[in-house]
């Protein structure tokens, strides 16, 4: 190691164990978790990163929300009927106040879904509202939905959160709800902090507040936690880090099996990706049980689409693209993409691979690299910090990236990713994949119900497995660890942090 090398290696040591070490004020009863990366926006009617999304669930309230198996239950609405397929009646729950001291009345409601309905605006949910006709509130307590169609996946769209009626555009620098915690304030790329709101209808959280820290590097988060300046971090977690967690008596891990969906995504735009044969090649060249056994230690499953088997709508019965390099390369050269020199080192094409700066996704995509440079396939890897990959994946801006898609509760999802109608800002179709039966059947899945409405779906994993718009990557395994003495945390299939409201600080743990 050279002198300059060992310099650096000195600073890097420096800086992590001042950023263990650093001294910060936090308020008793105060639980501390280690996060990636800061939520981009705290408005729950815009809001489509993972971070605002889960820090929106202690913020803010839907009419409804769902249980721990996914079923709908009553939130701010205490009750509701339909007298017909097309009128859904909401009684809101009396005694409810926003943060602010404000009374929750019905025309809080009309107004978040208006800002949401209006295409200037841009809210991601747009397109999951436009079966709405009408919003009529004949009185403080009572919302009135009439829809222009039947639509199975309706209440479920219920769960986003409710803000103010006088809120406006820029009321992400300070969200009001309705949530068990409060916003105080937020450091960008630093620190948000949550207050417990008292008169919380649901009843009081135990604990004081919450301070979720930014931590991007991720040997910094364990450090953090294992000195005690953190007390909880969870996905993503590197499992080779895993085994140090568990000789530690100050620590405890827990994990459960999770609806969180990991692909590849394409650019159906462009002339290398838009190929189904470069599509085809890469899903057989990529060895994802190889990957989930020596990289992901065993911590996620194979995934032959969006949905995973703990959902009702999943379909097993698909095309399925187990490791075959020998396949991937008769398939391009039956396209006419010849490899120039064999099994030499000149690559047939290369491919830009975009992902973020987290380690794990890094060495992930060295090992693509691999694997798909072993049959002619060249991947270019660039890697940003989150924000710049982000925008650049919802501008369209990429070949291949990959990221995952968390928290997958309905199959209506399939409509939001891969309906033709759904491209940003209206949706998440980020590749521009269009298929004539795959509109006309993610709008089916939202008029029909039962048998009718799986069969919908059932034809729909069918028909991205042989379009590969994605690549399915796995369904990953949540894992959690924290400091012995929190107590009644839960680890949900789709990361919510809703159990946050129960969980207690114990000051005496032996």
């Amino acid at each position: 190691m050279t002198l300059n090398a060992r310099r650096a290696c000195l600073v890097l040591l420096f800086l992590i164990l001042a950023a263990c070490h650093k001294k910060e004020t936090i308020a008793p009863n105060t639980l501390v978790i280690g996060i990636e990366s800061g939520p981009r926006l705290l408005d729950p009617r815009l809001y489509t990163d993972a971070a605002s999304s889960r820090i929106g669930d202690l913020l803010f309230n839907g009419l409804v929300q769902r249980g721990d198996d996914f079923s709908i239950q009553p939130d701010l609405a205490e009750s509701w009927e339909t007298p017909s397929p097309v009128r859904y009646i909401f009684h809101l729950r009396p005694g409810v106040y926003f943060h602010d001291g404000q009374k929750l009345i019905s025309k809080d409601i009309v107004a978040s879904f208006n800002f949401v309905l209006d295409p200037a605006n841009k809210s991601p949910w747009r397109s999951s509202f436009l079966m709405v006709d009408s919003v009529a509130t004949p009185d403080d307590e009572t919302i009135i939905f009439d829809l222009k169609k039947p639509s199975a996946p309706f209440l479920g769209f219920l769960t986003m959160g409710i803000t103010p009626a006088k809120t406006d555009k820029d009321m992400g620098a300070s969200p009001v709800g309705t949530g068990p915690f409060k916003f105080v304030d937020y450091k960008t790329e630093e620190r948000l902090t949550l207050v417990r709101y008292d008169s919380y209808f649901d009843g009081r959280a135990k604990l004081e507040g919450v301070v979720f820290k930014i931590i991007p590097d991720e040997t910094v988060r364990v450090l953090s936690l294992e000195k005690g300046a953190v007390h909880l971090i969870m996905n993503p977690i590197t499992p080779n880090i895993l085994p140090r967690f568990k000789d530690n008596p100050n620590l405890k891990v827990v994990s459960s099996l999770g609806t969180n969906y990991s692909y590849l995504g394409f650019n159906m735009k462009d002339p290398l990706t838009g190929k189904l044969a470069v599509r085809k090649a890469v899903a057989y060249a990529i060895d994802r049980r190889g990957i989930i056994k020596y990289i992901l230690k065993g911590l996620a499953e194979p995934a032959s689409g969006p949905l995973s088997p703990a959902l009702k709508f999943y379909e097993g019965d698909v095309s399925k693209y187990d490791y075959d390099p020998a396949k991937a390369r008769r398939i391009l050269d039956d396209a006419g993409l010849k490899d120039p020199d064999g099994d030499g080192p000149k690559m047939r094409f290369t491919l830009k691979y975009s992902t973020s700066q987290n380690e794990l996704r890094k060495r992930i995509a060295e090992v693509f690299q691999f694997q798909l440079g072993k049959v002619g396939i060249g991947l270019d890897i660039r890697s940003y910090e989150w924000g710049t990959f982000y925008s650049h994946i919802k501008k369209g801006n990429f070949q291949i990236f990959s990221l995952t898609w968390v928290g997958i509760v309905d199959p209506d999802i399939l409509y939001y990713i891969f309906n033709s109608s759904s491209t940003p800002p209206d949706g998440a179709n980020r590749g521009h994949y269009k298929n004539r039966r795959v509109d006309e059947l993610t709008e089916l899945g939202r008029v029909t119900f039962g048998e009718e409405r799986k069969a919908a779906y059932s034809e729909i994993q069918k028909i991205i497995a042989d379009d590969l718009p994605y690549v399915s990557l796995w369904h990953s395994v949540n894992v959690a660890v924290m400091d012995k003495r929190v107590e009644g945390f839960v680890l949900a299939p789709d990361e919510n942090l809703k159990s946050l409201k129960n969980v207690t600080l114990m000051t005496d743990v032996k």
